[in-house]
């Protein structure tokens, strides 16, 4: 005979454990879904929404890096998701300002005429 009697033994109670084996996931799944939210899902959010409000006040005279690496002075806005951005003298690209990766130097505000 090849199988001993303990292994047959072990993999009779395998499947005989019965209803308490979902009451018993359950109580290690939800412990594990708030440690889950607080650590990765909270924070992640958090940065999300402090990325939106940096690109929603980026404002003529900034200095940002583009997603390529490119850095430039921010010389219009041009809707809330394009940007003009100067990289060079003369030289004036637009932008998308999800592809924005940071913004090094805030501009002045512009001046109001009185």
């Amino acid at each position: 005979m090849l199988i001993t009697q303990a292994f047959a033994q072990d993999a009779g109670t395998a499947t005989a454990t019965g209803l308490g084996s979902g009451f018993e996931m359950l109580i290690l799944f939800v412990p594990l879904m708030v440690i889950w939210y607080f650590l990765l899902i909270r924070p992640q959010r958090a940065q999300m929404k402090k990325r939106e409000e940096t690109l929603s006040a980026i404002r003529r005279g900034d200095q940002i890096v583009l997603g390529g690496g490119l850095i430039g002075k921010v010389t219009k806005v041009i809707d809330e998701k394009e940007v003009e951005v100067e990289i060079a003298d003369g030289v004036k690209v637009r932008a998308l300002k999800s592809l924005v990766a940071e913004v090094r130097v805030k501009g002045e505000p512009v001046k109001a005429d009185s």
